[in-house]
């Protein structure tokens, strides 16, 4: 065994006793992402940027099915814009990142590095739209934004990081509305269908709506440890940016009337929850529709004569449906192929020997559960098929599950108590609707409301908080 193999072997931690060290050890080791000289920013390798392509791909193609086309607007946005919106730059001031200088003069008006589109975007807006025929407009961006965050992490929360920002104009309240809820179904099915990540879909509290929307709508999914993690919003913004930027329309009547907008966004942080859902002590298990790699071939024995080349000639034909890789590297066992491919995540790996050869069959080996099946070369691309929808399916379930084994349900105070004293998960109690009621159970117990589902359940007539009526049932938890 080769110095390079030994290095690679090494145990990752154990994510039943330290999570979020395994989560670092599990993004350097697959080569994810690597740490730049840049504080609190990362270097996404091409291994993780193929995720982000594969996510983009799908959710690009879902957008633009719906109406929407891509366009990108400046990344500085002048501190004049900025302030238009008392509530959004209130939101957004301790998270700004300014340029004060250009080249060797200092600017005569600070730019920021834009935490989020909406002042320029609207700005823009209220150029382009004059009457109701320009209406509806539906943008969107796939873009980097910089927030200065205090504490990072790969893919959660990070200085910069990637994501696309859809901003739509309409002519009514009523066509605004259902743009957000449309793309926030939009997002939850993209999570299911592709993620393999079950969510919750539901409202914002007004404590925890976005800066400046009149309201929030969020997907919120479970990790492994059974802390949440907010996936997607989407918001309502009424005319309240229209208003402050000056975006008005001339109706079928003849009358000016202000525009109603939306916004609405998902980040890297996509990739994030993917990690910490699926991931296991072996590494990274990536759901099917997203890996990079769908299928790793294998050589086994490939210095006897026609190895390689059967290898070569059956990755080249599933090529043709599948993303496929061979690993014909000389230097390496193939058990150490075997432990190399399962930490970076493969769904299926593929091998075939001299034995497999003469007779007509392969080996299909799956990283969710580590079954093996033997099956013949003649349909082996429909058992590909057939295997990677089952992979997808099989870990959308598991992360159902142990959502619904880490959600527990409080009607009081002192069970709200016990249970965030011994357990980590989601807690599905009444609210009265009090922010004071939710400002303390974050004081006391570190959680905060994730959403108020648009599912409710009647568990009860009181407030968990306070006794007082409840008609709200909310999903609370401890967030990344």
């Amino acid at each position: 065994m080769g110095n390079n193999e030994k290095e690679f072997v090494k145990e990752i931690t154990d994510m039943e006793k330290d999570f979020a060290t395994w989560y670092t050890d599990v993004v350097l080791k697959t080569e994810l992402v690597d740490y730049p000289p840049v504080r609190g920013c990362m270097v996404i390798r091409p291994y993780g940027y193929e995720i982000w392509e594969n996510i983009q791909k799908e959710l690009d193609r879902r957008f633009k099915e719906t109406g929407h086309k891509n366009a990108y607007f400046p990344l500085l946005i002048p501190e004049s814009l900025l302030n238009k919106e008392k509530d959004h730059v209130k939101g957004f001031a301790p998270e700004v990142a300014w340029v004060t200088q250009g080249g060797e003069e200092q600017l005569n008006e600070r730019l920021c590095i834009r935490p989020t589109s909406e002042t320029i975007i609207c700005t823009m807006y209220s150029k382009w739209v004059k009457s109701w025929r320009d209406l509806p407009v539906l943008i969107n961006q796939w873009a980097n934004v910089v927030r200065w965050e205090k504490t990072t992490r790969p893919f959660l929360r990070t200085t910069e990081f990637l994501w696309q920002e859809g901003h739509t104009l309409h002519s009514s309240e009523d066509e605004a509305r259902k743009e957000t809820l449309k793309i926030l179904k939009i997002y939850a099915n993209f999570c299911e269908e592709f993620l393999a990540i079950p969510v919750i879909s539901g409202q914002k509290t007004e404590k925890e709506k976005f800066a400046g929307a009149k309201e929030t709508y969020t997907i919120e999914a479970m990790m492994h440890d059974g802390k949440a993690l907010q996936t997607g919003t989407s918001h309502y913004f009424g005319d309240e940016f229209s208003k402050a930027f000056d975006i008005k329309f001339q109706n079928k009547e003849g009358k000016e009337e202000y525009c109603y907008e939306t916004s609405w966004g998902v980040s890297t942080r996509m990739i994030g929850g993917i990690i910490m859902t699926h991931g296991d002590n072996r590494g990274l298990k990536l759901p099917p529709r997203i890996a990079p790699i769908q299928v790793i071939v294998i050589p086994i024995a490939m210095q006897k004569e026609n190895v390689l080349s059967r290898a070569m000639d059956l990755a080249e034909f599933l090529k043709q449906n599948f993303r496929v890789e061979i690993d014909g590297r000389e230097e390496y066992t193939p058990g150490y192929k075997f432990n190399y491919w399962e930490m970076k995540g493969v769904p299926i790996r593929l091998e075939i020997g001299p034995k497999d050869i003469e007779n007509n069959q392969c080996v299909l080996v799956r990283r969710d559960t580590g079954d093996k099946e033997i099956v013949s070369l003649d349909g082996v691309g429909d058992q590909i098929n057939q295997m990677l929808n089952d992979i997808h399916n099989t870990m959308l379930l598991r992360a159902f599950e142990n959502r619904q084994s880490r959600t527990f349900t409080a009607s009081n105070i002192e069970e709200l108590k016990n249970i965030y004293d011994n357990k980590q998960g989601f807690v599905k109690a009444m609210w009265c609707g009090d922010r004071a009621c939710e400002e303390k159970m974050k004081e006391d117990f570190g959680v905060t409301i994730r959403c108020i589902p648009f599912e409710q359940e009647k568990l009860g007539d009181k407030c968990v908080c306070c006794g007082r009526p409840a008609n709200k049932m909310i999903y609370l938890g401890k967030q990344y």
